[in-house]
């Protein structure tokens, strides 16, 4: 499906959870001097206006970001990510994971991103040069590449759900991943929803393992009626510290 676009929803309450982790996991990664591979499955546009008409009409990112940013403390590594992309795009710019992670990542890393979408295909390759943009399906790209070169790395599956089928074939694809990529740091995004839709695919994940934190955090809707009310991030060999980290972003996210 090529219908979903992520300028609606930029910046909700969701994308805090998922991108606060997502910088916190590379600000960790980074200390030390080996390259890394950072991949991800579902990369939208990489960069998002909050005053665009996407944005100001469903009012996510007032009822996300721009109500909670003041919450962070200033050396948090999500706001490193939000300066960076303030830097290119202006007082408003919000950062998708391809600007999170290009926050963080160093000459000599590798970026492959995949997005199926044509137009936001041609806004990443704009706004990512250094990346390896590919128009293609993201689940299949990862399962081709992992392990990748350089084999340390981190890996992102966040779909938009829409196609209700993800639900039974994304934590599929996380299992088969993380055999592929035993040491990659593969991480998982879903919606908490007020249906319940949600309740399969954390049943088909499993029992955490000692090597995989599944943190979750509940939040209003960001308006009467939308049925996302949480979020969760599955991570598979998560950097060390990042448990405590996580369980310090509940207080900001509400």
């Amino acid at each position: 499906m090529l219908s979903y676009q992520h300028g609606y929803h930029a910046g909700n309450m969701a994308d805090v959870h998922k991108h606060a982790l997502l910088a916190l996991v590379l600000d960790y990664m980074v200390r030390k001097p080996k390259p890394v591979t950072y991949l991800e499955t579902h990369s939208g546009r990489g960069i998002y206006d909050l005053t665009s008409a996407e944005a100001e009409k469903t009012g996510e990112a007032a009822a996300g970001i721009l109500r909670v940013e003041s919450r962070f403390a200033p050396d948090h590594p999500y706001l490193r990510a939000l300066g960076a992309a303030r830097a290119i795009g202006g007082p408003m710019a919000y950062p998708g994971s391809p600007a999170v992670a290009r926050a963080f990542l160093r000459e000599g890393d590798r970026m492959v991103l995949a997005e199926k979408h044509p137009a936001e295909a041609a806004g990443l390759r704009a706004a990512f040069p250094g990346a390896e943009v590919r128009e293609t399906d993201g689940p299949q790209m990862a399962l081709s590449l992992v392990p990748p070169t350089p084999r340390r790395g981190a890996l992102l599956i966040d779909p938009s759900y829409e196609v209700k089928t993800e639900f039974d074939t994304i934590p599929r694809l996380f299992h088969n991943l993380r055999r592929k990529w035993p040491v990659g740091v593969v991480m998982l995004w879903y919606p908490i929803l007020a249906s319940g839709a949600d309740a399969g695919l954390v049943s088909a994940l499993g029992d955490p393992e000692e090597e995989v934190l599944h943190h979750r955090v509940r939040f209003a809707p960001a308006r009467p009626g939308h049925g996302m009310i949480g979020s969760g991030m599955v991570i598979a060999n998560p950097p060390w510290g990042l448990a405590d980290a996580a369980r310090a972003l509940e207080p900001m996210i509400d």
